[in-house]
C-alpha cells in the first residue's frame, strides 16, 4: 500500500513509525513531515489544508490510504474532499470534526444526548461574559470556542485571571477561535484520556493515557499542549471505561448519526474523574499529542490494521491486542515554551540513542540545517520508552533524555508521578 499521512508533529512521527512496522506498507509519505520523519519516510510539501491539493497529490502518487493527523485539515474539510474522490481516508468529516472545532457545539451535543459534562454558558461579547464571571466567581474555566492549537483554555483560579482571559480572547489573542467564548464550571478531580475508533456504527475502545498539561514539575506553571504522557492510565479502571463508553461516547456517536453527520475515525474523550464517576472535559477528533506517541509505541504495526478497519467500515470484526506493558514519553521543549521561545538551537546526541520497538525519540518540532537537527518549534522532541512496568518505561525514557545535548531545551522531571 501507498500511504500518505498529513502533519508535521510528534503525533505524525509516531503514526508513521507504527505504520512502518506493518508489512502492508510499500511507500510511506508524510506531508510536510519533519527532520525525524524524514529518516523513516518520504516528506512532501503542499498545502495540507487545501482539499484539492491533497486529492491531486494522492492521484499523482497512487495513494491507497490517507491518514489525517492534526485537527486543522479535518476542520477544513480535507477528509470530505478525499472521500469524494474515492480515496480511502482515516479521519472524520468537517461536520463531525465540529466536536473539536467548536466547544459550544460539543456542549449542544452533550445536552442533546445526556452526556455528563461541566455546566456552561456561551458568549459572543466581552461585557456579558465578564458579568457572568463576577456572578459565578472562581475557580472557573474560560475556553475559546474554536481551534487554538491547544492554547485556548484558561483554568482561572481567581476572578482576575478569568477576566483577563476574557479580555485576551475578545481582544483577538486567539484570532477567530476567540470570537465566541464558552465559560465552564471548574471540575475537580483527575483528568485522563480515553480513545475509541468508530466507523459511524461500531465503537472499538482503543486505549487509555494520561498526559501532563502544566509546564512545570508537580503540575505547576502555565498550561501547554502536553509535556509528557503514559499509557495505560491506571485511573481509568475497566469500570470507569465502561461508564465513559455507555454514558458519554456511545450517546455522542448515536446523536451524530441521528443528525446525519456520522463520525468516522478516532474520537479522543478527555475525561474528569472524581468520586467514581466520569464527566466529559472535551473531545478531540484526532489522536492526542503526546498521547499518540505512547499508544503507537505499545501497538506497533497493528495500529495501521485497526485504522484501515475503521476506514473500511469493518470495525465489528476488529480487535485490539494489547501486551501487558507500559509506555511513557517525555516532551523536551524550547526554553520559554509555552511563551516566547527561540528556534534554531542545535540538538546533539540523537544519533547514539536506540531506535527500536522499545525506545524512540519522536520529533515534534525539528528541522535539518546543514545536515544537523535543530529546534524548530515549542515542543521539539518526544523521548519515548516502553517497559514491563511504568517505572521501567520511565527510567528508560529519562536515561535517553540524559543523553541528549540541547542547552536550549527543558523538560519536566516527574512524568508519570500520579500513577507511580
Amino acid at each position: 500500500m501507498n500511504i500518505l499521512i498529513l502533519g508535521s508533529g510528534g503525533r505524525e512521527h509516531a503514526l508513521a513509525w507504527a505504520a512502518k512496522q506493518n508489512p502492508r506498507v510499500d511507500r510511506l509519505i508524510v506531508a510536510p513531515g519533519n527532520a525525524g520523519i524524514a529518516a523513516i519516510a518520504e516528506c512532501a510539501t503542499f498545502d495540507i489544508l487545501d482539499g484539492a491539493a491533497v486529492v491531486a497529490f494522492c492521484a499523482e502518487n497512487a495513494i491507497d490510504f490517507l491518514i489525517v493527523g492534526p485537527e486543522a485539515p479535518l476542520a477544513a474539510g480535507v477528509a470530505d474532499a478525499a472521500r469524494a474522490a474515492d480515496i480511502l481516508t482515516f479521519g472524520p468529516s468537517q461536520a463531525a470534526a465540529r466536536l473539536e472545532a467548536s466547544k459550544s457545539f460539543t456542549k449542544e451535543i452533550c445536552d442533546a444526548c445526556g452526556a455528563p459534562t461541566a455546566s456552561y454558558a456561551r458568549f459572543t461579547a466581552a461585557g456579558p461574559a465578564r458579568d457572568h464571571i463576577r456572578r459565578v466567581g472562581a475557580p472557573i474555566v474560560v475556553k475559546a470556542d474554536g481551534l487554538a492549537a491547544g492554547k485556548g483554555v484558561i483554568v482561572a483560579l481567581t476572578e482576575a485571571e478569568a477576566l483577563a482571559a476574557i479580555d485576551d480572547m475578545f481582544g483577538g489573542e486567539f484570532g477567530a477561535a476567540g470570537a465566541e467564548v464558552v465559560i465552564e464550571e471548574f471540575m475537580a478531580g483527575e483528568e485522563a484520556s480515553f480513545f475509541v475508533l468508530t466507523d459511524g456504527e461500531t465503537v472499538l475502545p482503543f486505549g487509555t493515557a494520561q498526559d501532563h498539561k502544566r509546564a512545570g514539575d508537580g503540575d505547576t506553571g502555565p498550561n501547554t499542549g502536553g509535556m509528557g504522557a503514559y499509557s495505560p492510565a491506571p485511573v481509568l479502571t475497566p469500570d470507569l471505561q465502561r461508564q465513559a463508553l455507555e454514558q458519554i461516547v456511545l450517546p455522542t456517536i448515536r446523536e451524530m448519526a441521528r443528525r446525519g453527520t456520522p463520525y468516522q475515525g478516532v474520537l479522543y474523550a478527555g475525561l474528569m474523574i472524581e468520586g467514581g464517576r466520569v464527566r466529559l472535559v472535551e473531545y478531540n477528533c484526532r489522536f492526542g499529542d503526546p498521547e499518540a506517541q505512547v499508544l503507537m509505541m505499545r501497538l506497533g504495526g497493528q495500529a495501521l490494521d485497526l485504522m484501515l478497519a475503521c476506514a473500511e467500515e469493518r470495525l465489528a470484526q476488529a480487535q485490539v491486542h494489547w501486551a501487558e506493558d507500559h509506555a511513557l514519553t517525555v516532551v523536551m521543549a524550547a526554553q520559554g515554551y509555552p511563551g516566547a521561545y527561540e528556534k534554531g538551537g542545535r540538538i546533539d546526541g540523537l544519533d547514539i540513542l536506540p531506535a527500536d520497538s522499545r525506545h524512540m525519540v519522536f520529533h515534534a518540532g525539528t528541522a535539518l540545517k546543514d545536515g544537523q537537527v535543530v529546534a524548530n518549534g515549542g515542543r521539539v522532541l518526544n523521548v519515548t520508552a516502553r517497559g514491563s512496568s511504568l517505572r521501567e518505561a520511565r527510567d528508560a525514557a529519562y536515561a535517553m533524555v540524559g543523553a541528549i545535548d540541547w542547552p536550549g531545551g527543558f523538560c519536566r522531571t516527574d512524568i508519570g508521578w500520579r500513577a507511580l
